[in-house]
């Protein structure tokens, strides 16, 4: 099993940063490919980024590329997902999540969830 448990989140106005973290307990997440997914108020889960086991590959949905980065740190058992410029569209929860796989954009086959940290984005 593992738990993971997003912060980071809170109200900041457009064009702002925030920076979120993922802790993972449990397992080691060196053998997970890790992402982020976002839901909005009535809307559908959507993926963000994702990262694959060691970090050498990234990818992110084309609404958040060039604006968002995600990193890991496999020694701190973190993941991190940098937001900049961030745009009121972008108000959500956003979520954690592993698969015990190389690199995995959809969020159905992801396995263990955080809870997720809301952030709204003022215009």
């Amino acid at each position: 099993q593992v738990q993971l448990v997003e912060s980071g989140g809170g109200l900041v106005q457009a064009g702002g940063s925030l920076r979120l973290s993922c802790a993972a307990s449990g397992r080691t997440i060196s053998s997970y490919a890790m992402g982020w997914f976002r839901q909005a108020p009535g809307k559908e889960r959507e993926f963000v980024a994702a990262i694959s086991v060691i970090g050498g590959s990234e990818y992110y949905a084309d609404s958040v590329k060039g604006r968002f980065t995600i990193s890991r740190d496999n020694a701190k058992n973190m993941v991190y997902l940098q937001m900049n410029s961030l745009e009121p569209e972008d108000t959500a929860v956003y979520y954690c999540a592993a698969v015990r796989a190389f690199l995995i954009t959809d969020p159905d086959q992801y396995r263990y969830w955080g809870q997720g940290t809301q952030v709204t984005v003022s215009s």
